[in-house]
């Protein structure tokens, strides 16, 4: 399959098997990750790796995120926004490198899901996050123990417009 057809074909996984993700397949997620673009090349970027239990269950304490504690393991985004070059832009940044670890883990047969479903506070305290640090996103990830079908998306049409927005 080639990278187009795997980016169409990746979905949301929320339920996952009960098997670790082998330190060689994580450390290339991790790289994928590293090896973004970010403005000016500043990597305002940071990833924490959660694999403990107790952390994982703190963390799906949402509506939408319950399945955390699943999850062989789940990876905190934290973006740097007190970078006075780039820290408008950290957000961003971020978002590229994280959606570049989702793709790469699916291409290795690793679903995850995007979780927007936290309190922040709550996440930087259990994390020790410091506070020029915002959290971006969470996402788990693990061997898919479900085959989602495609959900209905908007026509391109409705999303596309070219040299005015219309």
């Amino acid at each position: 399959m080639d990278a187009i057809d795997m980016i169409l074909s990746r979905r949301s996984i929320r339920h996952y098997k009960q098997k670790e993700i082998p330190n060689k397949i994580l450390n290339k997620i991790l790289e994928a990750g590293r090896q973004a673009p970010s403005a000016a090349n500043r990597q305002p970027l940071h990833f924490i790796v959660v694999t403990d239990y107790k952390i994982k269950k703190e963390l799906s304490k949402g509506l939408f995120n319950r399945f955390i504690k699943d999850s062989p393991l789940t990876i905190v985004g934290c973006a740097n926004t007190g970078d006075r070059l780039t820290g408008k832009w950290s957000i961003v940044d971020t978002t590229i490198a994280l959606q570049n670890m989702v793709i790469a883990a699916w291409t290795m047969g690793i679903g995850s899901c995007w979780i927007g479903d936290f309190k922040e506070e709550k996440v930087k305290e259990l994390l020790q996050i410091r506070n020029k640090w915002k959290v971006v996103a969470i996402i788990p990830f693990g061997y898919p123990a479900e085959q989602p079908k495609p959900r209905k998306k908007k026509p391109i049409t409705e999303l596309v417009s070219f040299n005015k927005f219309s």
